[in-house]
């Protein structure tokens, strides 16, 4: 890969050639001259209100073109990208946008006048807020800006070329132990990571992808959106996941491969098999664990070798990958080698392991980030001495390489490629009046590989039902946070040392229920 790329200079399609597809009702076909066109016209508009290098730009809307050209434009700008998911509570957004400090926050055409939890709370933190949408009049995309708050007063900024080393995208990782982490990736970052999926998968011009994993997700957004312009392919971008029109849309505008979750994969299965079936090249599974079952099925119903991947946000994405079968051999219930990136597996003191032995997947590469913003304790114990990240999975590798992910070391409940902190959830549910103590983990679940379970243990003399204090979550926290399951306790198991042990709690808490059935 030619050195000192940006997503500027990274975007390698010929200019008559076919980027993006909108699908639907509000059908658009964009080439690459258009998109760049598109893209250099929206960065003036940032430029003319005051975004400069280092100005974190929040993007809180759905997969859409014009997601597409303003996250391109904020990095192009040498601002900093902060995705948001469009569905979060006002609380919710309230903390990502202070956290970082948006400079602006942009939101979809008729979220101002609804005042939408998004912009209460861009209002709260005097972030500029600006509705962002595809003007079919005009044929552009419109920055209409509603109020400039903190960028009141400032003077017009020059349209700026990004450097390799500036930060270009900002996501929060979920801790278990401390509030979310801000991961602050570079251009060198990102670039790499795209080079990487471009290498794993021999992706060309040719290839087209069905973009159905959400842009403010690390996953959707290097593997779906950015990889594909390394490489001068293309993508189909419906506004979300549809089973119904996934395989319409997927043939309709002749796709050849996909990447999504498990439970994205699980979800299709159980709807109707498209026939006759579209050429499918490879279907790429990655951001929770594959099982065997699902990988096998999914390779006889669509005729399609399944590349089950490993990726986190601090590493830009993706780290190991099953090969394609021109390559080398696939392996169900491992997520392959590593791809750009150099994984080894060591102990507790920083040591490598013998050989097919357990230990903590640390990794080494140009992905990867250098570091949490504003947290020196966890970037103290994120890395060794060596300069490996320590990813928190435990795991070995085979007698062939590949590497088996054996459990975590982190306590993330992992919802279909949702990363949820349990600690958010312990802090939301000790908020509500009735409850004395609340401890979340995650519980097993056919669909999503884990779902959430919550033990509480109630205040003396009150009462509260299950489905009131799943209500009462739902009105904190996004759809996805809620508990499935909530386990009613009079007394929290605790260690002798009266240390409050997820592990334990969920454990005992199953069991209880187990016994409670027979």
């Amino acid at each position: 890969m030619a050195a000192g790329l940006t997503l500027q200079t990274a975007i390698k399609g010929t200019p008559d050639s076919t980027v993006v597809i909108v699908p639907g009702s509000q059908a658009l076909t964009v080439t690459y001259r258009d998109l760049v066109s598109e893209t250099a016209s929206f960065q003036q508009k940032l430029a003319a209100i005051g975004i400069a290098k280092g100005s974190p730009v929040s993007i809180a809307t759905v997969n859409s073109y014009e997601f597409i050209v303003s996250f391109l434009a904020a990095s192009w700008q040498r601002a900093i990208a902060a995705p948001l998911n469009p569905a979060y509570k006002q609380d919710e957004f309230e903390f990502y946008i202070d956290d970082v400090k948006s400079a602006i926050v942009l939101v979809p055409k008729g979220a101002y006048q609804s005042a939408s939890p998004a912009v209460k709370a861009a209002q709260k933190f005097n972030a500029a807020i600006a509705e962002c949408y595809w003007d079919a009049a005009k044929k552009e995309v419109a920055l209409d800006v509603k109020e400039l708050g903190q960028l009141q007063g400032k003077p017009k900024q020059p349209v700026l070329k990004p450097e390799p080393e500036d930060i270009a995208l900002v996501l929060h990782t979920s801790g278990t132990t401390s509030r979310p982490k801000v991961v602050p990736l570079s251009h060198r970052n990102l670039t790499r990571t795209m080079h990487n999926i471009q290498q794993t998968y021999q992706l060309t011009p040719a290839d087209r992808t069905m973009l159905v994993m959400p842009l403010f997700h690390v996953h959707g957004l290097l593997c779906g959106l950015l990889a594909p312009l390394l490489t001068g392919g293309s993508m189909v971008v419906p506004t979300k996941f549809s089973a119904s029109d996934f395989w319409r849309d997927y043939t309709t505008h002749n796709a050849n491969w996909y990447t999504a979750v498990p439970t994205i994969h699980q979800i299709l299965l159980k709807n109707p098999t498209p026939s006759p079936l579209p050429t499918i090249r490879f279907i790429r599974s990655c951001s929770s664990p594959l099982s065997p079952t699902v990988f096998h099925a999914l390779e006889q119903t669509y005729n399609a070798p399944v590349l089950e991947a490993y990726a986190m946000t601090e590493a830009a994405h993706q780290m190991t990958s099953n090969p394609l079968p021109s390559v080398g051999a696939r392996k169900p219930g491992t997520v392959g080698l590593g791809q750009g990136v150099e994984v080894v597996i060591l102990d507790a003191a920083g040591a490598a392991v013998a050989p097919g032995a357990e230990g903590e997947i640390c990794i080494r590469g140009e992905n990867v980030t250098g570091g949490y913003l504003n947290n020196a304790e966890a970037n103290r114990t994120a890395y060794t001495a060596e300069g490996y990240f320590r990813t928190g999975d435990q795991g070995r590798k085979d007698a062939d390489g590949y590497l088996v992910i054996t459990g975590r070391i982190k306590e993330l409940i992992n919802k279909g490629g949702e990363k949820i902190s349990p600690i958010e959830l312990d802090n939301v549910l000790t908020r509500h009046p009735a409850v004395s103590e609340a401890v979340s983990f995650a519980v097993p679940d056919e669909m999503y590989g884990q779902e959430i379970g919550v033990a509480v243990v109630l205040k003396p003399g009150v009462r509260l039902v299950e489905g009131e204090l799943k209500a009462w979550v739902a009105e904190k926290l996004a759809k996805f946070k809620v508990p499935k399951k909530v386990y009613f306790t009079d007394i929290m198991p605790k260690t002798a040392t009266g240390k409050i042990q997820r592990r334990i709690v969920a454990e005992t808490m199953q069991k209880q229920e187990g016994r409670a059935k027979l």
